[in-house]
């Protein structure tokens, strides 16, 4: 039992004993019966908060698909046995189901089909309309018209102390769809999810979530219950629940929570729409201030590197610059920074105080994309013209496909050419960066997507292949 549960239960209990042993007993008799209605209120407001809430929450399978001539069990038969399991919240009584994205299966998930069993014992296949894996976040779709939503709170009041309730699907006991409930207060707020080791270095931080955003809850949250909701007495869900902390090794008793924020709603919308989820993308490599500096009372993230060609660049922002508030939010350590900057839309114009040898300055930089790491999904994409998808060319800052193009020279990089289409007709090819349509510099797809917008004939793209080389290729209409 949890030291919050202990404790709770410590003081009922003692509510009613100690009017034994100090009241008259008539007087005892009065303070049993008020403690045990508190007691029955407590109970009473946990019983209806699940029932409010149960309905909305979903066990998930993932099934690698067998390469071998032999049927593989279906859900619902004694024997059938996931690759993995985990859990879901109804967002759309369309069949829209929204979990974590690591419950995708990584590396394996071209290879997975994924199946929701909902609490009236129905088992439906599942399709992935997007996933975001920086905020950890899927939305599954499903054939179903008669779910029930889960009504979403708000995690920006949420204090420590606070009861709060987990439904998942621990152990994958919920083969018939009925969700598991445990209980817990609020251990912490703003937390950091503990690096993966098994990563580079450059990569041990994927998500926004290693910055400082997790609900810290008591509530035991077992393998599985990644995509739980984390719901308030009111049965509103306040967070979605993890067990990466489980998976990775970590304190079995510490349990997380993506809270429910303004961050967590853009991204939710993002994903329904099957559309890409985008964070903001400073360029800077930031460090915590020394001991003895903040020893004296300083505060702030100190710039060690700027990335050439980036927003921070631009921006005049230098080595050795403190960053000390985002927009007015006071910023304590390099983290913070991080997380301040990264919750922004992607073209977010950002307002940095600055301390640059003992004075303030104000920057106001134009974030771009913050790099696409880990298995992204997205059923519909707004950055498609004449059959080739375009990004940021920060999106793939570090990863071994990027060309070597400054980043000063701007321009949009692409992403895919379809077969047959008028893009692999005109020679383009993944990876290849446009600097200019038709002769006007292009600097993000908002940027390439009005420069084409009117011009349904031939259009000529100037590319990068090097300094020394720049052709152009001309895209015919379709």
């Amino acid at each position: 039992m949890s030291t919050s549960r202990r404790t709770i239960l410590a003081v009922l209990s003692w509510a009613l004993l100690s009017c034994s042993l100090f009241e008259s007993p008539n007087q005892a008799a009065a303070q049993e019966h008020t403690g045990l209605e508190a007691a029955a209120a407590i109970e009473q407001a946990m019983i209806d908060a699940i029932a409010r809430c149960e309905r909305s929450v979903v066990a998930i399978s993932r099934v690698r698909r067998d390469e071998s001539e032999q049927l593989a069990p279906e859900p619902g038969q004694s024997d059938f046995v996931p690759n993995e399991f985990a859990t879901g919240v109804v967002i759309d009584a369309h069949g829209l189901i929204l979990t974590n994205a690591h419950v995708l299966g990584g590396d394996e998930f071209a290879q997975s089909d994924f199946f929701v069993t909902t609490i009236d014992r129905k088992t439906y296949p599942a399709k992935v309309k997007a996933a975001d894996p920086r905020g950890d976040l899927a939305v599954l779709e499903i054939a179903a018209t008669d779910l029930s939503p889960i009504r979403l709170g708000s995690a920006k009041a949420l204090k420590k102390g606070q009861i709060v309730i987990a439904l998942g699907n621990p152990y994958a006991i919920a083969r018939d769809g009925q969700p598991s409930a445990s209980w817990g207060i609020v251990a912490n707020l703003a937390r950091k999810m503990g690096p993966n080791t098994s990563e580079s270095a450059g990569e041990s931080r994927p998500t926004i979530h290693h910055f400082g955003t997790l609900i810290q809850t008591d509530a035991k949250l077992n393998l599985g219950t990644s995509g739980g909701a984390l719901i308030n007495l009111k049965g509103e869900m306040v967070g979605l629940t993890t067990s990466v902390a489980a998976i990775a090794g970590y304190e079995a008793s510490a349990g997380y929570a993506i809270p429910v924020d303004d961050t967590f709603l853009r991204a939710v919308e993002r994903l329904k729409q099957g559309r890409e989820v985008e964070y903001g993308f400073l360029g800077v490599w930031p460090m915590d201030l020394t001991a003895s500096a903040i020893l004296q009372g300083a505060f702030g993230a100190q710039i060690n590197s700027v990335v050439p060609g980036t927003p921070a660049d631009r921006a005049d922002l230098r080595r050795n610059d403190i960053v000390v508030a985002v927009d007015g939010e006071r910023v304590h350590d390099a983290d913070q920074l991080m997380l301040a900057v990264g919750r922004l839309p992607v073209e977010s114009l950002v307002r940095l105080a600055v301390v640059r040898n003992g004075s303030l300055v104000e920057l106001t930089p134009l974030l771009a994309k913050f790099p696409v790491r880990g298995q992204k999904v997205v059923t519909e994409n707004e950055n498609r013209w004449r059959g080739m998808t375009i990004d940021y060319l920060t999106s793939v800052l570090d990863g071994t496909a990027r060309p070597n193009v400054p980043l000063g020279e701007g321009g949009v990089i692409v992403e895919e050419v379809a077969a047959d289409s008028a893009a692999a007709k005109g020679l383009m090819q993944p990876n290849m960066v446009v600097t200019h349509v038709d002769g006007t510099r292009v600097q993000s797809p908002k940027q390439f997507l009005d420069a084409v917008q009117d011009k349904p004939g031939a259009v000529e793209l100037r590319l990068w292949l090097s300094p020394a080389d720049r052709p152009a290729r001309t895209i015919e209409a379709e």
